[in-house]
């Protein structure tokens, strides 16, 4: 059945959630929305794969090594994510990206190169890249200025991507929407106006919707731990941004969703 919204980009299988992991899902089941548990390094990529796995219907996975923990903790393992990335529940390669928020300038080089090999990765596999990409500062835009420059030496190698939790400028989502980059909108379009411009300039055909819980719960649920089915509560200010009606921006985001991983329904 297909479901009304699509949470592109939440982590259930995170430890958040090992008391009530079911009862999480089967509030999302209940609501309606379809999620994508996002990997962030080895242990939680093989987790989003077996949640996947066990809930069959309506939950998918990503495999990938986010920019922090390939610097901090773990060395990206080609041979190993492009096992991981077959398995049928992965719908997309990531999360990868840039990360200038956590990390210091002596880490750039290293992440660039590995976000490169997400790249090769993805395009050997044929699936989406599942991105992120933070500044060092609000008001920062290296972070977004070297991703730009490193998706137009290899975008058209990649069948498409997803910038999460956009935080770029209007421009950046320009040069980002010239390489047929979608972009996914979590719960702080809620509680600040700092994302309106860029939502509403991006097409409704590059439009998506995410919780990334447990983090930055939406209001009315500001401060406390996010849910795949909180993603109604940003459709709704989403909708208001693009002048649209809630149910027109599910089936629209939920169609981008289906077509973007490869789902048909």
């Amino acid at each position: 059945m297909r479901p009304d919204f699509f949470d592109v980009h939440t982590h259930a299988q995170f430890a958040a959630y090992n008391k009530d992991r079911e009862e999480v899902l089967a509030r999302a089941r209940e609501a309606h929305v379809w999620v994508v548990n996002v990997g962030t390094e080895r242990g939680t990529s093989e987790a989003a794969i077996a949640l996947a796995k066990k809930e069959k219907e309506g939950v998918f996975a990503t495999a990938g090594l986010h920019p922090t923990s390939a610097v901090a903790t773990e060395k990206f393992d080609y041979e190993f994510y492009k096992k991981l990335g077959k398995d049928k529940a992965v719908v997309a390669i990531g999360e990868c990206g840039l990360d200038y928020y956590r990390l210091g300038d002596e880490s750039k080089a290293e992440q660039k190169q590995v976000f490169l090999e997400h790249i090769r990765l993805a395009a050997e596999l044929e699936k989406p890249l599942m991105i992120h990409c933070r500044e060092a500062v609000p008001a920062g835009r290296q972070a977004f200025a070297d991703l730009i420059d490193i998706l137009r030496a290899h975008y058209r190698e990649v069948p498409q991507g997803i910038v999460h939790f956009m935080s770029g400028t209007k421009a950046d989502a320009e040069a980002l929407l010239d390489m047929g980059l979608s972009f996914s909108f979590g719960g702080v379009v809620t509680f600040t106006s700092d994302y309106d411009e860029v939502v509403r300039y991006v097409p409704k055909t590059n439009l998506l919707l995410e919780t990334d819980a447990p983090y930055v719960a939406p209001v009315p649920y500001r401060g406390k731990r996010n849910e795949p089915a909180y993603v109604i509560q940003t459709a709704k200010r989403i909708a208001e941004l693009q002048n649209t009606s809630i149910s027109v921006l599910g089936e629209q985001t939920t169609s981008n969703a289906l077509a973007i991983f490869g789902l048909r329904k």
